[in-house]
């Protein structure tokens, strides 16, 4: 039996959201990185109109601080866990109703970078936590690294599934193959590099999104100087060349600097949850664009602006720090 991954637009019972507790990982910018957090749990809850948000974090103490932030309603859940990022280290769960199956994929810290105790646990523990049956898996996969339509279509990067420094013995078929026995997935369609100053060596989910059967959102570089314009053009032509696919435009934040350096922003790390969808915003021009155009896009749905300069400083956003519980 193939057991499929849902769209993030189909129903969800819950979310896990990581929970920021290890100040080392943060440069001076924990208290920034949680506030953050804590506002996009609030707006995933929607005062008790969503999914149930778990706010998954490391210990009691780290459970006080949560609660200080966090309307009522927002579940905490007490789980070991190494960094925040549950869409790479949470599973990934596949089928749909009582067939549901949870997908625990190997997970190396992003081809051995940041090695933390904790993450290569948190997935299993949350899944059989949560009831479900765990099918360990053989091969690295981070969730961030793809994103699907829920018809098997599936979109990628080259430099994130392809890495060596992931799964070495594997090739481009094989991964397909076992992306198709894992998680349903029947159409790949490959993107290049994903953007600069990735850590997470060029994970889809800060370039593409589905927002709809076929149809793939890519950002329009903003202005001369956006660091990543060169990466969506590529991507633009990569999909056009695939086929089938229809290209939804979506604003680019543009050159983000955090303390100096280029950060991998993107609005693309936006979360669909039942009743809302969560936009990360940098203060910077495009956030009012980005939010209206995902409004429009799901019209059923609210689009909320959070802002994420503090999250980003720990190497992700909203999507990264999540992983949906589908119904």
């Amino acid at each position: 039996m193939t057991f499929r991954m849902p769209a993030e637009w189909a129903p969800h019972d819950a979310v896990w959201i990581g929970f920021p507790h290890l100040a080392e990982e943060w440069a001076g910018a924990i208290d920034e990185g949680r506030r953050d957090v804590a506002a996009f749990a609030n707006a995933v809850h929607d005062g008790g109109r969503g999914e149930e948000a778990r706010l998954v974090v490391n210990d009691t103490r780290q459970a006080d601080i949560a609660a200080a932030l966090v309307d009522p309603g927002v579940r905490i859940l007490i789980q070991p866990l190494g960094d925040i990022w549950l869409r790479d280290t949470g599973p990934i769960i596949a089928g749909t109703g009582a067939a549901r199956r949870a997908r625990n994929f190997r997970f190396n810290w992003w081809g051995e970078k940041f090695v933390m105790p904790g993450d290569q646990e948190v997935g299993a523990a949350l899944a059989r936590t949560s009831g479900f049956p765990v099918d360990d898996q053989d091969w690295v996969l981070e969730g961030g690294g793809i994103d699907v339509d829920g018809t098997g279509l599936c979109v990628t990067t080259e430099e994130c599934l392809l890495n060596l420094n992931r799964n070495p013995t594997l090739t481009r078929e094989d991964i397909a193959v076992r992306l198709h026995q894992s998680l349903g997935i029947e159409r790949l369609l490959w993107l290049g590099k994903g953007l600069v100053g990735d850590h997470t060596d060029g994970h889809v989910d800060n370039l593409a999104r589905f927002v709809g059967e076929g149809r793939l959102a890519l950002p329009v570089a903003a202005g001369d100087d956006d660091p990543n314009a060169h990466i969506y053009a590529d991507a633009r032509a990569r999909t056009a060349a695939f086929g089938g696919v229809e290209i939804v435009d979506l604003p680019s934040p543009g050159r983000v600097e955090i303390r100096g350096e280029i950060a991998a922003a993107s609005y693309m790390n936006f979360y669909i949850g039942n009743t809302t969808v969560v936009v990360p915003t940098y203060g910077v021009a495009n956030d009012q664009a980005a939010i209206d155009t995902l409004a429009a896009l799901f019209p059923d749905r609210r689009a909320v602006g959070v802002p994420a300069r503090g999250i980003i400083v720990g190497g992700g956003s909203f999507h990264c720090s999540s992983q949906q519980v589908p119904s």
